[in-house]
C-alpha cells in the first residue's frame, strides 16, 4: 500500500485528510515517555545549576539564568508536545504548530533582550574568568 496524504501505516491509527485517531494505548505510551524525558531534562538542569553554583564567578549568573531559560524553553516544547498528541485533525494541529512557534520567536527574542543587558554576559567578562593566571 502506498502511503499518500490522507493514508497511514500506523497500525491502529485512523487517518484521513481532515482528522487523525491515535490508539489510547499510544497516546499513554507517548504521555509516559514526555514525563520521563521532561523529569530527565530538570535533573541535567538542576544538577547543572548546582555545578554552576559551585564555583563563584563573574558569569556565574549569566550561566544561571541560561539555564533556567532553557528550563522555561524545554518545558514549553514538552507542553507542546503533550497538546499536540490531543489534536484531532491536522489543521488543529498545523494552528497549534503555527501559534508555538510565533511563542517561542518571541520568547527568544526576549531572552535574548534580557541576556544581552546582563552583568558576564559579554565576551571579554566571559573570557577573563576562564584565563589561567
Amino acid at each position: 500500500m502506498a502511503v499518500g496524504y490522507g493514508t497511514s501505516k500506523c497500525k491502529g491509527c485512523e487517518m484521513t485528510e481532515s482528522s487523525m485517531q491515535i490508539p489510547e494505548q499510544v497516546k499513554e505510551m507517548v504521555e509516559k515517555a514526555i514525563e520521563q524525558a521532561e523529569q530527565n531534562v530538570s535533573r541535567l538542569i538542576e544538577a547543572a545549576d548546582k555545578s554552576a553554583s559551585m564555583v563563584p564567578n563573574p558569569t556565574t549568573d549569566f550561566s544561571k539564568k541560561l539555564l533556567s531559560m532553557g528550563a522555561q524553553n524545554m518545558n514549553a516544547a514538552f507542553d507542546h508536545a503533550r497538546n499536540l498528541l490531543r489534536c484531532s485533525d491536522f489543521q488543529e494541529a498545523a494552528n497549534l504548530q503555527a501559534q508555538f512557534l510565533n511563542a517561542q520567536f518571541e520568547t527568544a527574542s526576549r531572552q535574548l533582550k534580557e541576556l544581552y543587558g546582563m552583568p558576564g554576559s559579554d565576551v571579554e567578562t566571559a573570557k577573563t574568568s576562564i584565563e589561567i593566571k
